[in-house]
């Protein structure tokens, strides 16, 4: 067995201070990868959860004033070890890596029990590039149910998008089926920048009549 992001052989018999380290959820890596992920701390945007602040972000600030109420939780902070990480999971289109966070979203959605699970789609010519939703990758793998509510029409990728043009951005999701939605909603995504894609959704199914809507997402 070897750890999926640096190849390095993993033992096959862990030590009790091991599956400490490892939590068990993810002896897929070892542990000097495991320790390149930085959880979210307590010092956080009480909002959004963006790293190092206590007091609203400036993007909350900015949907606040936009009559927007954000209610994210994330799980790491989106360090250079996330981010080499997530260059080879969606844009170099490395499916087993689908793996390696997928049981700590597992636990962390079990607080959302009540809650229906709807990942953020990807346009058509995004799941024709990339083959894979990296997001309902990450439930199908920890088990999740969850529905696909919403479509999302070609366009300009948010990655390619500055701050400014991220928080401008026009309507490009709609939601695919008629019928009642469900009363509460949380919406999974991969990353949070500055809220932009998870608010044009909120808006969407506000308009819908969904009353409680809060988001999630892997890192921050």
């Amino acid at each position: 067995m070897t750890c999926l992001l640096c190849g390095q052989s993993l033992p096959r018999q862990f030590s009790f201070t091991d599956l400490l380290y490892l939590k068990k959820s993810r002896v897929c890596l070892c542990c000097s990868c495991q320790a390149s992920f930085e959880p979210i701390g307590p010092q956080h945007c009480p909002a959004c959860a963006k790293p190092g602040q206590n007091e609203l972000c400036l993007d909350c600030h900015y949907w606040q004033e936009q009559g927007q109420v954000v209610e994210h939780t994330s799980l790491y902070h989106y360090n250079e070890a996330m981010k080499a990480y997530f260059s080879r999971y969606k844009f170099e289109g490395d499916y087993l890596l689908r793996a390696v966070f997928s049981q700590d979203i597992k636990l962390a959605l079990k607080s959302y029990k009540d809650y229906t699970l709807v990942p953020v789609p990807l346009s058509p010519e995004g799941l024709a590039k990339r083959r894979f939703n990296q997001v309902t990758a990450f439930l199908d793998h920890a088990g999740l149910s969850y529905q696909e509510l919403l479509g999302k029409k070609d366009g300009v990728k948010q990655s390619s998008k500055t701050r400014q043009e991220r928080l401008a951005s026009c309507q490009t999701f709609y939601l695919t089926s008629r019928q009642p939605l469900p009363a509460k909603i949380l919406l999974i995504d991969d990353i949070y920048t500055t809220g932009a894609t998870l608010n044009l959704i909120r808006q969407l199914f506000q308009q819908a009549g969904v009353k409680e809507l809060k988001t999630f997402s892997l890192a921050r």
